[in-house]
Parts: structure tokens; sequence; C-alpha cells
């Protein structure tokens, strides 16, 4: 209701400052624009890296994105116009606090790609963008704030993870990629090579001990997953070859046909700063207790012991001699 009630708001705002100006101005390339609030600070450069909220209407006021809504405003880097809609043309007109009308011809966003317009986009129409300049940096000022708000990040992650297996009294190794394991269960049959296909059980936890997924039926049952269709059993696939996150294709060669591990497996090594789903945000340590089933070996080609591979001589360099007249 607060968020309905802020775009509300901001499209009267708009309305009202409108109607008490003058005729829109137009731009070469045909946008029309109309700015509300004229301040007279320093106008953004190209490079800037601005902050906005941004409004997207049709013609019959139909809102088709709002930041109000979304609950947070968009930042951008400004950069040479390379299509009508992206806006670029009119972000250096403005500076910090101004606000803004822009029309887009909707008949030039689908130029040469017509059959892409959807129906409620009205030929001959336009598309209505309401902005709002909240905050304008440098290049270089984005990019420092940027490091030291992943820098923090990463620091709460480690920490969550820390607690974690501390809680949990896991005595666990670090390998240098940062991933942290420990061999619950031992095996006696020879760890897997790249390549090898694996047959594995799992099961994967946040930190926080929620189950997000488990191949294993009794363990998805009593978390409540809703797996419909799901087949139950070991999951297959080769190791090493990139087809699961970093961390299992890492820790899973470190392990013994039949053994089993914990693994606790930082975001780098996951799904990192995007995720998966609503279950696994950003920045996820994720935990998973594994189990090798099963190593089907594929044929690797002998490595005999103590014979170096032959060392190629370098090329040499032709030498364009000079012919006698």
């Amino acid at each position: 209701m607060k968020n309905t009630f802020l775009t509300i708001l901001s499209l009267g705002l708009f309305t009202l400052a409108a109607s008490a100006q003058g005729t829109l101005q137009r731009t070469a390339n045909g946008l029309q624009y109309q700015i509300f609030t004229p301040n007279t600070g320093e106008k953004i450069k190209q490079n800037d890296v601005i902050t906005f909220h941004a409004v997207q209407k049709t013609d019959k006021d139909s809102v088709l994105f709002s930041t109000y809504l979304q609950g947070q405003p968009v930042k951008a880097q400004v950069h040479p116009s390379t299509n009508i809609g992206d806006l670029m043309d009119i972000f250096p007109l403005l500076a910090l606090n101004d606000s803004a009308m822009i029309k887009v011809p909707i008949d030039s966003i689908f130029k040469g790609h017509e059959e892409s317009r959807p129906p409620f986009l009205v030929k001959g129409g336009n598309l209505t963008f309401l902005i709002k300049i909240l905050r304008i940096q440098s290049l270089d000022e984005a990019i420092a704030e940027r490091n030291a708000g992943l820098e923090k990040i990463k620091t709460a992650e480690k920490a969550g993870a820390d607690a974690y297996i501390k809680e949990h009294k896991l005595a666990t190794q670090t390998t240098p990629s940062g991933l942290r394991y420990v061999i619950t269960k031992p095996g006696t049959k020879p760890k897997p090579l790249a390549g090898d296909t694996l047959l594995v059980n799992y099961a994967g936890y946040t930190l926080d001990g929620k189950v997000f997924d488990s191949c294993i039926e009794s363990v998805a049952k009593a978390a409540g997953l809703q797996q419909p269709g799901r087949t139950y059993g070991p999951i297959k696939f080769p190791v090493g070859k990139q087809k699961v996150i970093a961390g299992w294709d890492e820790a899973l060669l470190l392990m013994n046909e039949g053994s089993k591990a914990t693994l606790v497996v930082p975001s780098q090594l996951a799904y990192g700063d995007q995720g998966s789903g609503e279950t696994i945000p950003p920045f996820s340590t994720l935990v998973f207790d594994v189990e090798m089933v099963k190593v089907n070996r594929a044929k690797h080609a002998p490595v005999k012991a103590g014979v170096k591979a032959p060392v190629k001589a370098p090329l040499k360099k032709k030498v364009a001699t000079k012919k006698k007249v």
C-alpha cells in the first residue's frame, strides 16, 4: 500500500509539474522531453554513474514499470546512446534532483522489427518515462563504493560460515580456493579423476539449516520440499567438467569412492552474486552433505612414473637475407 501510494504521489507531482510548464522540447533523434525542476548544479557527464527513480507508462497511463513499486531506484552508467529508448541523450541535460518527462516514439523503438511490438503499444504512440535524478557519481567513486560494499558482504559471508562451522563443531580443512570440507566417512577405493562419471547422493542446506534441495527422498519429504515428478536417487554427472558448481568439482576430486563428506561452499564457488531462485540469495555460503556412491572410470591416458614429457625446442625464427645483385 505504501509503495502504491508513493507511485500515485510521484505521478501526481509529475502531472502537476507538466501542467505548469510549457510545450515539450525535442532532441535531434525525435525524443520529446520536459524538465520539471531544472537545477543549477553540474550536469551529468559521460561515464558518470547515476541513481534515479523511473516510471514507464503507456499513452493510456498504464504503468509498465515503476522503481517506486520495485522498492529501489535504478543505477546506470551514462554512455553514448545506442538506441532511442535508452534515454542516454536526455541524462546529460539533467543535474542532481532534476525531474523530467520523456516521450519515446514507439515506432522508433521497434523500427526494423515491428513484428515484436506488443499489441498494447499502439503504432504511432509513445512510451512515457518519468525520471528523478537522486545521485550522481564519477565512475571512480562508483567503483570504489562497489568494491567497499563487496568487501563488507564477503566479510559478513565468511563470518556466517565461521559461525556455522563452530556451532556444528566441524573440523574442516580449507583449500586455497576457500572451499572447506570434512570427510565424515572415509572410503577405501581410489579417488576419481576429472572426466570420470560419478553417482552422488546429496542434501543442500543454507547456513540457517534450511534444506533447499536433495536427491534423497526421505530428506526431501522431511524438509517439506515440493519436487513433483522428481525421481529420487543418486545424480549422475562427469566430475571436473563444469556440470556442477565449482565447489563440487573441487571437493569430489578429493574424495574416495564410497566416502561421505560435509562441504561448506563459499558463494564464489557456488552461485556467486546472482544466487539461485528464491531459496539461495546472492553471496550465499552453502552446506552440502554428499556421498560418493560410485565412480564410473573414464579412459585416461596412462602416465608412467618418472617419465617426463619431451620438451619441444622453440621454433627458430626465419631471418630474411638480402639478395646479391
